[in-house]
């Protein structure tokens, strides 16, 4: 009896440092550079050639290796190019089954409401960003009077001066996730306010949940439907999903999973100026002043890049973009009317962060005539 426990103690040992070997082989972190002709797969996208679009092919072929080979960039998993509306090149460096297969997408869920911030301006369900959130959260704000001046406008440029804490294992974010049943708005409302509105800039969760929390009063649907009527199923965005809270509100921070090219057909909408198929879905002015300089670099600060309404700005490349956690980027440029898309596996030590992913753009954008 003895002798066949000692037996399957060495081949457990055995088989974890065979497993453990493999999986630390560096070779097995991403997929050997094979091609970035995109696939047609009726998707709704116009496939077109890196050279028939004005971007150097040979170029564009090495900087898809170095993605493919760099070992600093072991967190990747995807990159797409798209020039003048069509998709000109994509590679999946992990799995190639990620073409269709949803991954979280994270903090672009932000700018998401972003663009239907500016919807329910013009359908009349919000009146005006800056509006107290009084106005459409009564009840709850008679609970939390010290709330009640913040703006639609605050919660956009991430200034309600609510302390709300995003990261690690015990933040808010989580606390939300874990325990909160009965009430994710009040969770946040209920928090410190150590500035007052407008004063502090703070990225946080909070402030875009807040936003989805009044969008459903106001709408009398999940912000999860209402955005699927007035925007997802007008640029034929399909294959998604977006997660509620236990309390039953969208969330508005996080929770879209998606794929990197539904979520280039959020990007196009925005390049396009909220045009889809001739049919304007969001306000032209809305998405300027969304994509336009609301918060300084200097009250960002550690981000280093400035902040729209939900949207990011580098304002020395001339580019806005699309934001989530480790690595999940859209970046459009629209003097070249170029979009990047990337995926990335999320690792708060090893992140593949906006610079590195902007230093990956710009050598896109130099070959692109």
């Amino acid at each position: 009896m003895e002798n066949i426990i000692l037996k399957i103690k060495l081949f457990t040992v055995i088989t974890f440092c065979v497993i453990a070997t493999s999986c630390l082989k560096e070779d097995n972190l991403k997929l050997p550079f094979e091609t970035f002709v995109p696939k047609n797969i009726n998707d709704g996208w116009e496939l077109s050639t890196p050279s028939q679009e004005d971007i150097n092919e040979a170029e564009l072929k090495e900087i898809y290796k170095y993605y493919h080979e760099s070992k600093d960039l072991w967190q990747v998993r995807s990159l797409l190019v798209f020039r003048n509306n069509k998709l000109v090149a994509e590679s999946y460096t992990k799995n190639p089954k990620e073409i269709t297969q949803m991954v979280p997408m994270w903090s672009c869920t932000k700018q998401v409401m972003g663009i239907l911030t500016g919807i329910a301006i013009q359908q009349g369900i919000i009146d005006d960003i800056n509006d107290n959130i009084q106005k459409y959260l009564f009840e709850e704000i008679s609970r939390f009077p010290n709330k009640g001046a913040i703006t639609i406008r605050n919660l956009l440029q991430m200034e309600s001066g609510i302390a709300f804490e995003n990261g690690g294992f015990n933040g808010e974010s989580n606390q939300l996730l874990r325990e909160i049943h009965s009430n994710s708005l009040d969770f946040i409302l209920g928090l410190p306010a150590p500035y007052s509105p407008g004063e502090h800039f703070n990225y946080n969760d909070g402030d875009p949940h807040i936003i989805s929390a009044i969008l459903q009063r106001r709408t009398g649907k999940t912000t999860r439907d209402w955005a699927k009527e007035v925007l997802f199923q007008k640029i034929n965005f399909k294959n998604y999903t977006w997660v509620t809270y236990k309390d039953g509100i969208t969330m508005g921070a996080f929770g879209i999973s998606s794929t990197p090219r539904e979520m280039a057909k959020i990007g196009h909408l925005v390049l396009n100026k909220g045009y889809w198929n001739e049919e304007q879905i969001v306000n032209s002015a809305w998405l300027e002043e969304m994509t336009s300089t609301k918060v300084s670099i200097e009250k960002t600060k550690s981000w280093g890049k400035s902040f729209g309404y939900q949207w990011w700005v580098d304002d020395n490349r001339r580019v806005f973009f699309m934001g989530g956690k480790g690595g999940q980027y859209v970046f459009i440029k629209p003097s070249k009317n170029l979009i990047m898309v990337t995926t990335a596996d999320p690792n708060d030590e090893y992140m593949f962060d906006m610079d590195t992913a902007l230093g990956i753009f710009d050598r896109i954008d130099r070959i692109t005539n």
